[in-house]
């Protein structure tokens, strides 16, 4: 994993830029001192004493006492699995205590960025309750095996229409799969007959999908996913018969 991507995901576990590349300085050499640190990384030593004194606040190195007083990274595990520990029991704290949400009818709605359009479609995977319409490329289905099969165990409808076949041990053996033409970066999600997501997915900052709940838009989606797999049926007989 190269080293720009190392430092994105630890600021997702809440360092800062300086605090991960000061975190994996320690995590390659071991204890270190701040002029050791400001020496092997090119960051003043203001800085490095600043950024030393943020990863230990939050839980992501020690200080070790002796002659010369060195730092030492917590293990990626002990520090990921603490934050995310942290992170639940704040979960849940705001979950019972937050005000109601005031319902609003749900409008139109622009999602950007690839990670929080994975996002949308994981949330809403999770909360349907009777069935899902799914259209999008083998490996985008694929990448959501988990999701999926915790939706089949819960014997919920699940429909693919996807480009390629799946394999036979695959958690789609137990879905209905429409197998068409290449769906490239497109998905196409429907959950429950309620809410629907669409858009471009190609892994980039600037990827948007369209969010709706309305019924409208929702009826006209459907009947252009049900005209699909019509589609699909009557070519598959087409061949059958050739």
């Amino acid at each position: 994993m190269e080293e720009n991507t190392i430092l994105d995901k630890l600021g997702l576990f809440g360092l800062t830029r300086q605090e991960a590349a000061i975190y994996l300085c320690l995590y390659r050499n071991g204890g270190l001192s701040g002029y050791e640190v400001s020496k092997l990384t090119g960051i003043s030593r203001s800085n490095v004493y600043s950024g030393l004194s943020g990863l230990a606040d939050k839980g992501a190195a020690c200080l070790e006492e002796g002659s010369t007083s060195k730092y030492i990274a917590v293990s990626i595990k002990e520090f990921c699995e603490n934050k995310i520990r942290s992170l639940n029991r704040e979960k849940e704290s705001l979950i019972q205590n937050i005000p109601d949400m005031k319902e609003k009818e749900i409008g139109y709605i622009t999602i950007t960025g690839s990670r929080n359009i994975w996002n949308k479609m994981i949330t809403m995977i999770e909360e349907a309750e009777k069935r899902i319409y799914f259209s999008a490329s083998l490996p985008v289905i694929e990448q959501l095996g988990e999701e999926f099969t915790k939706v089949l165990d819960r014997k919920i409808k699940l429909v693919f229409i996807t480009d390629g076949m799946p394999k036979e041990d695959s958690f789609m053996k137990d879905a209905i799969c429409y197998i068409g033409d290449a769906r490239e970066n497109s998905v196409r999600l429907i959950i429950d007959s309620e809410y629907a997501l669409t858009g471009e997915l190609t892994g980039k900052k600037d990827d948007t999908c369209l969010y709706t709940g309305q019924d409208n838009f929702i009826r006209v989606f459907k009947e252009a996913l049900r005209n699909e797999m019509k589609l699909i049926e009557l070519t598959e007989g087409e061949n059958k018969n050739e």
